[in-house]
């Protein structure tokens, strides 16, 4: 199985019993049996799972420490063969002292140890008591009884090829500067924690948010596996939490207080990690702020089998499928656009705006936005010039929901036709009006957008583009047409999120006669009607016949822009997202039309009017996106 660089990674909660060495290791056992089973290269272990945390003066015994020694060595031996690495807690003494620490082991070698960095001394942790940090050990290594020379020290990653991963241990996580931060400036992809962070109230939710937000701080997939109730004793209780995020996304998580051996995996993605590094700046340039110079430690797994991809691949990554956070998320958008259509408004000092109205998605939602801006700055409505067009094309369903939309939201509609001067202009450049390529379609485009133009100059006002992101990555417009206005509030919202937009105004709206209009521009098809009716009247050109479905070349976008994804891996994962939807084959011919015509229409995209940004992507070439309009496509090309 090819990996597209996947990893399947585990926390581990094993059963514990308190400075029980020999039951601690075999419960590890079974959780490596399991890590292994379930085709994961990583595991992580809960802090100190060798001895338990909750040893307290007992870490003073030699005993016990000998035992944890003897303990990491049979696990040591137990890793040979497994093709896994393997991250597990137990003391370590050394040069006098005791260090809490970090055991990496790989196929029956111990790669390396790493100490924890800071040690909590307040409230319910009396760690320093018996544990020495281990926060300025670099380029050291220790000899084991079993292995001798082991890199020891806080500056280790632990590489096979390209993947690096680092850990830290529990505190250091909660630290001003966590050791995590610097492993990442490093190069570590993955960063494995360690943890014996007890229960009280509230404090998971809050430990959650940690590893969420330090997994997006470092553009990392962090693994933390929290101690079990076995640790549980005295005044203390443990939650056994495990947790795994990748760039602030929660990929997985367990229900806490279990009483059995536990493990977690999720598919970690590496490219989407690399490829967010790449782009941001700021990690960077952080880089020079390293205080050490990292030990990569180097082991090769056999496989990078990740078993059953059961990675959750959303089919909509523009839209939340939470419908809360769906709701929040369009509150948010229709809010950013009319603040800023707002402020255009405010800064030309024009008090009119001129629209197209077609009775389509995009110009609904830009006539929503004009109407909101308008009753933010005190506007009268009146002052919104809707402007509908009808061509050729034009159909009865969508005549009469632009007509009736605009007259119950107050504006001053106005209708001009343009089929007689079109057939004019046909007449003025020799074009036989019985032909209908794309002459004859961008004819009707142009002139309704010079009707606009000059409504505008003739009336003082505004042109609010109604185009959407989805269109501008196919190029879906007419050069100077529809492609121009005075300022585009639509320009960075995909089509699948603009049905939810509209969806959202329509739900919020307390007049039903505005609402149930909303709703039957909802169902109408995407269509430019730029072709004469069909004999029914009803709509004969149907976009998503002609360049595809939309929510295929959303999620193109999303992946090739946002992620940076090969065509192979978009096509891969396509494949899952829509598994119940699209055939292999379907996917990959509108793949290669997206791939096409993204490229051969940058064109169209570096001379767009402004628009507000509103989500992670955009293709203004004044902001996020800057690309040659005449880069060759080829490497690209899903034959290639």
């Amino acid at each position: 199985m090819e990996s597209m660089n996947f990893i399947r990674a585990a926390a581990a909660c094993p059963v514990t019993r308190v400075a029980d060495v020999h039951a601690n290791v075999a419960n590890i056992k079974v959780c490596i049996d399991k890590a292994v089973h379930e085709h994961a290269k990583l595991v992580v272990f809960p802090e100190l799972c060798v001895t338990s945390y909750t040893c307290a003066d007992l870490f003073l015994q030699k005993q016990l420490l000998d035992e944890a020694e003897l303990g990491v060595r049979e696990l040591c031996a137990y890793s040979a063969g497994k093709d896994i690495l393997i991250a597990v807690g137990a003391p370590l003494y050394a040069q006098t002292v005791v260090y809490n620490c970090a055991y990496i082991l790989f196929d029956g070698k111990l790669l390396g140890i790493v100490p924890k960095s800071y040690i909590p001394n307040y409230e319910e942790f009396y760690e320093r008591r018996w544990f020495t940090s281990g926060k300025g050990i670099i380029n050291h290594t220790v000899d084991m009884s079993f292995q001798k020379d082991v890199p020891f020290g806080i500056d280790l990653l632990f590489q096979s090829g390209a993947l690096q991963i680092g850990f830290e241990i529990c505190e250091d996580l909660w630290s001003v500067v966590p050791p995590s931060s610097y492993l990442s400036l490093a190069g570590a992809q993955i960063i494995g924690n360690l943890s014996a962070s007890n229960e009280v109230v509230s404090k998971s939710g809050y430990r959650e948010a940690l590893v969420a937000s330090q997994s997006a701080k470092c553009m990392a997939s962090y693994i933390y596996s929290g101690a079990g109730t076995g640790e549980s004793t005295t005044d203390v209780v443990f939650g056994g939490e495990l947790l795994i995020a990748e760039n602030g996304t929660m990929l997985n998580k367990n229900k806490r207080f279990q009483r059995d051996n536990e493990i977690k995996t999720s598919i970690v993605d590496i490219d989407r990690l690399n490829l967010q590094r790449i782009k941001n700046i700021s990690f960077r340039e952080a880089t020079s702020t390293m205080p050490w110079t990292a030990r990569k430690i180097n082991y090769s797994f056999e496989h990078m089998d990740y078993g059953v991809f059961d990675r959750e691949i959303d089919k909509h990554p523009f839209v939340p499928a939470d419908a809360k956070q769906r709701e929040q998320r369009c509150s948010e958008i229709f809010s950013i656009q009319a603040a800023a259509l707002a402020k255009r408004m405010e800064h030309t000092g024009l008090k009119n705006a001129v629209i197209g109205i077609s009775g389509g998605l995009d110009s609904t939602l830009a006539l929503l936005v004009i109407v909101k801006t308008f009753d933010l700055l005190g506007y009268d409505r009146k002052n919104i010039i809707t402007v509908t067009l009808p061509g050729f094309g034009t159909t009865d369903r969508t005549y009469q929901n632009a007509v009736s939309l605009c007259k119950k939201l107050e504006t001053d509609f106005r209708e001009v036709n343009i089929v007689a001067a079109c057939l004019q202009h046909f007449k003025d450049i020799g074009h036989d009006p019985a032909i209908h390529d794309v002459t004859y379609e961008n004819v009707q485009a142009r002139e309704r957008t010079q009707i606009l133009m000059d409504i505008a100059n003739k009336e003082g006002g505004l042109v609010v583009g109604t185009g959407d992101l989805s269109e501008l990555a196919l190029g879906w417009s007419t050069y100077n047409g529809d492609h121009m206005s005075m300022y585009a509030v639509n320009c960075s919202v995909p089509k699948t999120l603009v049905r939810y937009l509209v969806r959202y105004v329509a739900e919020e709206e307390t007049r039903e006669e505005i609402a149930a209009i909303l709703f039957d521009v909802l169902d109408t098809p995407v269509t430019p009607e730029l072709l004469p009716k069909n004999g029914e009247g009803k709509i004969a050109q149907k976009t998503e016949d002609i360049v595809g479905p939309y929510e295929l070349h959303d999620f193109f976008l999303y992946y090739f822009v946002r992620s940076g994804f090969t065509p192979a891996k978009i096509l891969f994962l396509a494949k899952i997202a829509f598994k119940d939807s699209y055939d292999e084959a379907t996917i990959q011919k509108w793949l290669q039309t997206f791939i096409r015509r993204f490229f051969s229409m940058q064109f169209k995209r570096s001379a767009i009017p402004d628009g507000p940004k509103v989500g992670t992507v955009s293709l203004s070439p004044r902001g996020d996106w800057r690309m040659p309009s005449d880069a060759s496509r080829n490497l690209w090309t899903t034959e290639h």
